[in-house]
This record gives C-alpha cells, structure tokens and sequence, in this order.
C-alpha cells in the first residue's frame, strides 16, 4: 500500500491538480492507527490508504475535502471516545496539508517586463517558464536558473497544452502574436490568462477572436494585465502584475484592470460573435 500510494502522490504532482493528505502524527491511548499512517484524497475523489476506518476516518475525510477544494493545512485532533462515539477510546491527531505541484507560470515573451517580472514570479512560489524563439533575449544570462524555451510561443502552445496549474502570461513583441496565443489559450485549461496592452488592444482582439470562434468564456482572462497601481516602466507593471497574481492566489479582492468586466465589451464581443463577416484580419492594425 505504500508504494501505491507513493505513485498515487507522483501521479497527483504531475496532473497539475489538487488533492489532499493526512497523516497520523501523534496517538494516545487505545487507537486503530499509530503514527505514520496516511491517506490520500486524489483529484478525482476516490481514497487510498487508510488512518483507521469508522467515524475518524470519515471526519478528516471531511477536512481532506475541504483541503482539496481550497483549505490551508491543518491540525485534526478528535477524542475517539468523546468526539466520536468510538469504542477505542484513544486521541489522534492527524495532519491534513494540500498535495498540488507549484503553479507554473508561462512567459510568453522574454522582453523588458518578463524579464522584471521573471524573478519576482519565482519569489512569490511560481514555476517560471519563459518561451521565445529569440535567442538574444531568452538567455541563461537574462533568466538564470529558469526553465527556457525557444520556440515560438504558438507553437510551445500546440506542442504543450495549458493545463489547470499553469498560468499564462502573453508579453510578445508583436500584437498578432499576442492575438494567436490568446486564442490558443482560450481553448486550453490554464488557470489564468494575462496579456499586457492598452484597453483598446484589447477590444480589438478580442473582437476579431469571438467573430472567428462566437461566444468567448473570459472568466480567466485578465486584459489589460495586472492591478489598478498607475504603474510606468518596466519594473513597476511586473510588480502589479506580479501584486495580481498573488491577490488571485489567495482569494483577494483587488482592483484589477481586466476590460473584460466592462458590459461594453461583453456587447461588442456578443455581436461581433453574431457577425463572422465582420472578422478583421489578424494583426490589423489597432489604428
């Protein structure tokens, strides 16, 4: 049973998803477990390994649930006799803690704010990967000790799926660049989309992308990127982009910039969804 839960824990790290696990650490008294023993709530519900069965196991079943779906790690301590009507009688306590791989940030784009933006993102617990295929920028030298990768970014898109731990950031030198790689990721299962540009860069791709796909789901995207924190140059819009992705990390409420939640765009994106012909051809110009 160790081993299959120790590749049941790998499997979880890999998936990008979340789960839970709890540990028996410390026993007094009559109990059905000693310390050591662990149970884990994978991603998709179903238990392996156990910490004792009957009423202890279905209440830090109940707290391992409630980790998976959000929850901060926590102590479990019941009274089996008091608590939980159990005949042993002993204490358990038992560690429940969250079980997910560190979120990964993408980069696409390895210009002035990536590269402010990069060691920050690490600092505050990301897995940065920078993509770019140009090799005087997406250096060892501009992102030490990052994960690079020199492609462009729509094709790191195709060949590497967003998938729900992953964030992405849309930083490139070009707007049709941007628009292909956000319309990529909209189709994929990343936890957040960033693009950095103005409100009108936005509407305008936006527009051409909901006339070539219909009805666009924005909930993710948030354009233009970062917090309300009149931030100018370079270092300063990584810090409120990096201020973002931590008030989002942690349920915070903030005043982000995303034109997405003006009811204006949702109109224009409705009838532009309503009107193919009207499709503009990528990378038109913004006037």
């Amino acid at each position: 049973m160790r081993e299959e839960l120790v590749r049941a824990l790998l499997e979880v790290f890999e998936s990008g998803q979340r789960g839970a696990l709890a540990t028996v650490v410390r026993t007094s008294g009559s109990t059905p477990q000693s310390p050591g023993a662990r149970m884990l709530l994978r991603p998709d519900g179903v238990l392996l390994g156990t910490i004792g069965g009957g009423a202890v196991e279905e209440a830090v079943r109940e707290a391992l649930e409630a980790c998976r779906e959000g929850a901060e790690a926590r102590l479990v301590v019941h009274e089996l006799g008091y608590d939980l009507a159990m005949c042993c009688g002993g204490r358990m306590e038992v560690f429940v803690e969250p079980v997910a791989s560190a979120p990964r940030l993408v980069l696409c784009g390895a210009g002035h704010v990536a590269h402010a933006l990069a060691p920050l993102a690490t600092a505050i617990g990301f897995e940065v990967t920078v993509v770019d295929e140009r090799e005087e920028l997406n250096t060892e030298a501009r992102f030490p000790g990052l994960s690079r990768v020199l492609l462009d970014p729509v094709a790191h898109l195709k060949r590497t799926p967003l998938v729900p731990r992953d964030w992405l950031i849309i930083a490139t030198h070009d707007h049709a660049l941007d628009e292909r790689v956000l319309e990529i990721a909209l189709g994929q299962a990343s936890r957040y989309v960033g693009m950095i540009g103005s409100r009108r860069k936005v509407y305008r791709l936006l527009e051409r992308i909901a006339s070539r796909r219909g009805v666009l789901a924005l909930d993710r995207v948030y354009a233009p990127i970062g917090l309300a924190l009149d931030a100018v140059g370079p270092e300063e819009i990584a810090v409120s982009i990096a201020a973002e992705l931590v008030a989002l990390r942690r349920g915070a409420e903030s005043r982000h910039m995303r034109a997405v939640d003006d009811p204006r765009l949702r109109a224009l994106l409705d009838e532009a969804a309503q009107r193919p012909e009207r499709a503009l051809a990528p990378g038109t110009r913004d006037g």
